[in-house]
């Protein structure tokens, strides 16, 4: 008999869902919302792409968790390998010390990233990553002897985490209003949501990406190069919808870089590791960066694991002397989460899983652009298996819903009805209303027409109640 709780009884269900509104502080959440009748969804197991909930109802998990659980729920490999590690080495620290997980994955990372990012410093978590990024960058030009290099730039609405530096890095206002001041030197320039660019420029790829790219080196002369230490940029930017780059965008920012001694970061939190169809976007876009932040996908998700990779050149100075990067955490490299890592990267190799997710790209964002005829469906774009559809309230004007009416969309309806529909995604005004697709990476063309079912059905019904 198997020992697997289930969690399935009504009675039960109604205890965890009590127990969770007392106790659990959910991440992202409005908590009253539990507090005034609404049961929390407890999730309790996966298998494949899809996830089920204590009353026994399947969700297919159109979000991957949250960007990160490529090769689907329930994997034993994964499992087995964190069991084994565990019974050999559950923990050591790497503060002085290594083991030997974490040495061949920091070799692996290494050897699938592009040009000479050779080192690889581990965290816990995406944030932490772009913190250490952050950090190393401002402590590199220090020791330089370019102290006033310490600013930042990144672009509107994007999202690279929660802690103060990376606060900073972030272009959310909303999220940022209540934490600050935060750390000083964060600089915003526009994304590369082309259907939001000026009106010349929408119909003109090359030319809204040097445009953009171009407000970057606007900025750095504006602040003066030599107090300009770094760019932060996802390769297809997440919060706002999956902004994927204009043609020439990306190597133009690291023409940039290069010419003003200005460190170019790729976070590649969400698109490293097949995301977008190769181990990370920086290939895929054909582009060098001096530092790639990543986590999430390296371990599927099944344990929490993150790294900053960084080249040759920055890690030089620390090679010799007293020099040391003053920074670490706890978890940062863990044998458990090293070892899961590897059996990731061994079955997504076994598997072909970046040559599947080119070959069903297109298929991916062929079946989402039916939803095109919606009159609520303004756009829909991304790249690999990471989509965003922006809604709007007219199509031919581009017209935006006014925030009380994307509060009652989103928030209102959307959310909720996706869910109870059967699909887990994510419905999101970080900038402009959107709903947010991103399977995990072994989903097929059958799971694809599940997602645009549900979508269509949800939409028309939103639409209808506008």
């Amino acid at each position: 008999m198997s020992t697997t709780p289930q969690y399935v009884t009504e009675n039960f269900s109604d205890d965890l869902s009590d127990r969770a509104s007392r106790h659990l502080w959910m991440h992202f959440t409005r908590m009253s919302t539990y507090h005034e009748g609404t049961s929390v969804p407890i999730i309790v197991r996966g298998e494949g792409p899809y996830v089920y909930d204590d009353r026994g109802r399947r969700y297919l998990d159109g979000l991957s968790g949250l960007f990160t659980v490529q090769m689907g729920h329930g994997r034993q490999e994964l499992a087995e390998a964190a069991a084994r590690q565990a019974s050999t080495l559950a923990h050591f620290p790497i503060w002085s010390y290594a083991n030997p997980p974490a040495i061949e994955l920091a070799e692996r990372l290494a050897h699938l990233a592009p040009g000479d990012l050779n080192r690889v410093f581990f965290t816990t978590a995406g944030g932490e990553a772009v913190e250490s990024a952050f950090k190393l960058v401002k402590q590199y030009f220090k020791m330089m002897g370019k102290p006033t290099k310490h600013k930042v730039i990144s672009r509107a609405i994007a999202y690279h985490g929660t802690t103060h530096g990376a606060l900073t890095i972030t272009g959310i206002p909303a999220i940022k209003q209540f934490f600050e001041p935060l750390v000083p030197g964060g600089l915003k320039v526009p994304n590369t949501n082309i259907y939001r660019a000026p009106e010349h420029l929408r119909d003109d790829e090359h030319a809204f990406g040097k445009w953009a790219a171009d407000r970057i080196e606007e900025m750095i002369l504006l602040e003066g190069p030599d107090t300009v230490a770094a760019v932060f940029v996802e390769p297809v930017q997440n919060s706002g919808g999956c902004f994927p780059p204009p043609p020439g965008y990306l190597k133009r920012v690291r023409e940039i870089c290069t010419k003003y001694d200005v460190i170019m970061v790729a976070d590649e939190v969400i698109t490293g590791f097949g995301r977008i169809g190769d181990w990370f976007a920086s290939h895929r876009y054909d582009i060098k960066p001096d530092i790639i932040t990543c986590a999430k996908g390296m371990t599927s998700g099944y344990v929490p694991m993150g790294a900053m990779i960084v080249s040759d050149r920055l890690y030089e100075p620390f090679r010799s002397g007293t020099n040391a990067f003053l920074h670490g955490f706890t978890y940062g490299g863990h044998p458990v989460g090293s070892a899961v890592a590897l059996a990731n990267l061994d079955l997504m190799e076994k598997e072909k899983i970046n040559e599947h997710v080119r070959a069903n790209e297109g298929a991916l964002r062929a079946t989402l652009e039916k939803l095109k005829d919606l009159p609520i469906v303004g756009d829909v774009r991304g790249a690999g298996y990471f989509y965003g559809i922006e809604m709007v309230k007219d199509k031919e004007t581009r017209e935006t819903f006014s925030a009380d009416e994307s509060e009652r969309l989103l928030r209102g309806f959307l959310s909720k009805a996706l869910f109870d529909a059967g699909l887990y995604c994510r419905a999101d005004d970080r900038g402009e209303p959107v709903i947010q697709i991103a399977p995990p990476l072994i989903c097929t063309q059958e799971h694809f027409d599940e997602i645009e079912q549900i979508l269509r059905s949800v939409l028309t019904q939103a639409w209808s109640i506008l």
